[in-house]
């Protein structure tokens, strides 16, 4: 499904003004969920200001930095992406119970253990990309969406006590009238700044009708440092609070990474004007950056720092620009800022209403690009069975969370959020899916045009056990032929005279065979060259004959590549 509203992908180079009003509205986003939650964090704990002051202008920094690092997709870091940052709810729990039993010291020792888990998870995603599916991404983007939207609702009628009922209601309707107008009408650069206009609306608005309170601002200083002296240090790793506690925040960050893994995908979609194969590096690039930025908070004391998928399918959406420099200036405008706490200040006192209205409609483009991730990869009856019950429990949970009352106060918080229950249960199923299939069969052989009899012994033997027709087994047994050709036509020339190794995997479907080719090959994707050549004249050039023949013999064909492996599946039917 082509994405005509994206004008900049990941890799186009927009220009200076564009990239600078796009990044300045990330930076709104991003400012106003960290001051917000570590606000939050920091009453919740019964720290005092100067802390509050610390925990701010660290999570700045440290959010710059992941942002730009995550731009960047340098080596194991970063997937080349623009994906926003701050200051998240999920270690909130977790690490308001680690200070009330040992203080922040204890808290920032178990976030830096907590983040080595981030780290040994990306090495080892290959094995758990089965369950890391279109799916299982599409449903996180609905989940969040649905739960956010009463949300949303509920910030129109957060006005003072003393002004009219309907103030908010009608500061609301004004902002979501303007940006509904902005982005059905607007274009270019009118669209790219939907979201300043919509809110400098609204808070004139506010102002005329009472409800914008500017004091805040004025009493707020231009330009300060934090107090260093509120950085809380460490505690000892062997202390009895930390092995009881450590357990709940392993937990959490197992969480917190696939569900990373699972935005990491999406957002990799979404940064591009035509859907293409996952490139699961890049997976393992922001969980890396995750990890990083996870550490960096418990060195520094503060909320962990995570990513912010909704917000910045918002900003994509509103802006159509995923370029990924837009990512270098958000992090840079973040960073500087962090000294600026009055520019902090103004960017919080956008009057509730305003900021729900923005939310209706963010929420509602959020749910969208969840169908269409699900849609991309098409919907059989397990696929559709998955995003249904998964859509079921979350919504249900909203009306009722009997599971914050079964598990108690403490894991009621962590896996009684509805939001966390939907994508664990969505990939829960699809683990199920996996195992319930029949078992594999393995071959191991090298990426070699020698290797080419075993392979067609190896299929060959496996559709007749099958029943298959001879026709049948003939046209698998030529898939199995034109991958190993498609494969061997992408690899790059190895200094080793050894050829890689390849790992075939052979599981049975409802009336289909499912191959899997394992190797290490070039950078080109046969997946996106296969997709290429279905827009293109039907005169094929000389070395594409091999991708245009596994089209004709395979149902389908995916390729993810990952650091150090790549896996081409194949689908045949019988």
């Amino acid at each position: 499904m082509r994405n005509s509203n994206l004008s900049y992908e990941a890799n186009d180079a927009s220009p200076p003004l564009v990239t600078l009003g796009v990044a300045a509205q990330g930076a709104v986003i991003a400012i106003s969920n960290i001051v917000t939650i570590t606000t939050v964090f920091v009453l919740a704990v019964r720290a005092d200001a100067d802390y509050l002051s610390w925990a701010v202008f660290a999570s700045l920094v440290v959010t710059g930095i992941a942002i730009i690092i995550h731009g960047v997709r340098f080596g194991l870091l970063g997937a080349g992406h623009l994906l926003l940052h701050g200051a998240t709810v999920p270690f909130l729990a977790v690490c308001v119970l680690a200070v009330i039993q040992g203080g922040l010291a204890l808290m920032s020792i178990l976030v830096i253990t907590a983040s080595l888990l981030q780290f040994g998870m990306s090495a080892f995603l290959a094995k758990l990309s089965r369950v890391i599916t279109p799916v299982v991404s599409g449903v996180a983007l609905m989940v969040v969406a649905l739960a956010a939207m009463p949300v949303a609702v509920a910030r129109l009628n957060n006005i003072p006590p003393d002004a009219p009922f309907f103030t908010g209601p009608a500061v609301g309707a004004v902002s979501l009238i303007t940006a509904t107008v902005l982005m059905l009408r607007g274009s270019g650069l009118l669209r790219a700044i939907a979201l300043p206009i919509t809110i400098v609306i609204g808070c004139v608005v506010s102002f005329i009708l009472g409800i914008y309170d500017f004091k805040p601002v004025l009493e707020t200083s231009w330009f300060d440092f934090p107090e260093f002296s509120a950085w809380p240090g460490f505690t000892s790793a062997l202390s009895p609070d930390f092995w009881a506690l450590l357990p709940s925040f392993l937990i959490v960050s197992i969480v917190v990474a696939l569900k990373a893994s699972a935005e990491s995908a999406v957002i990799q979609q979404v940064s591009r004007r035509i859907p293409r194969a996952i490139d699961f590096r890049g997976v393992q690039g922001t969980l890396n950056v995750g990890g990083l930025s996870v550490l960096m908070s418990g060195t520094l004391g503060i909320l962990p720092v995570l990513t912010y998928l909704p917000s910045t399918i918002s900003l994509i959406s509103f802006t159509g620009v995923a370029a990924r420099r837009v990512a270098y200036v958000v992090g840079a405008i973040l960073i500087v800022l962090a000294l600026f706490p009055k520019v902090v200040a103004l960017m919080m006192t956008v009057p509730p209403p305003v900021s729900g209205s923005i939310l209706m409609v963010i929420m509602g483009l959020l749910f969208v690009e969840g169908v269409r991730t699900v849609a991309q990869d098409g919907l059989n009856p397990q696929k559709a069975v998955i995003m249904g019950l998964a859509l079921s429990i979350s919504v249900g949970l909203q009306s009722r969370n009997i599971l914050a009352v079964v598990l108690g106060d403490f894991w009621g918080v962590v896996f009684g959020n509805s939001v966390v229950v939907g994508i664990l249960a969505a990939l829960l199923m699809s683990m199920v899916v996996g195992f319930t299939i029949s078992r594999r069969r393995r071959l191991n052989t090298e990426l070699d045009l020698a290797a080419a009899p075993t392979i067609d012994e190896f299929l060959r033997r496996i559709g007749t056990g099958l029943g298959w027709s001879d026709a049948s087994v003939e046209r698998l047994c030529a898939a199995g032929e034109e991958t190993l050709s498609s494969m061997l036509e992408l690899r790059d020339d190895y200094e080793d005279d050894a050829p890689p190794r390849l790992i075939l995997l052979a599981k049975r479907g409802a009336g289909s065979l499912e191959i899997e080719f394992m190797a290490v090959f070039a950078e080109e994707n046969i997946e996106d060259r296969i997709a290429f050549m279905s827009e293109q004249a039907e005169a094929p050039d000389v070395g594409d004959i091999s991708f245009r023949l596994l089209r004709h013999y395979a149902s389908s064909v995916r390729h993810r590549k990952y650091h150090g492996i790549d896996v081409v599946t194949v689908q045949v039917d019988a």
